[in-house]
């Protein structure tokens, strides 16, 4: 859980920067990352948060094991 909303609330900051900032802009990279996203509208946002907070719940879900894995191993 903690990751998956580490990234949501790392998307929501990125996309506040993208909107202050617009020539350093950074949503040519969400395009190409989070399916189905479009800059900017209510939906793409949405969406496009609840693609990140997948992409936490992803990543947790393949490291999570492999650390338990290592370190229990390595612990020995």
């Amino acid at each position: 859980m903690s990751l998956g909303i580490f990234l949501v609330v790392t998307f929501a900051l990125c996309v506040g920067f993208d909107l202050i900032f617009p020539g350093q802009a950074m949503y040519q990279t969400w395009l190409k990352l989070l399916p189905g996203f479009s800059w900017l509208t209510w939906s793409s946002f949405l969406l496009g948060g609840v693609e990140a907070f997948a992409y936490g719940w992803f990543v947790a879900l393949i490291f999570a094991p492999l650390f338990n894995y290592f370190s229990a191993r390595w612990a020995r």
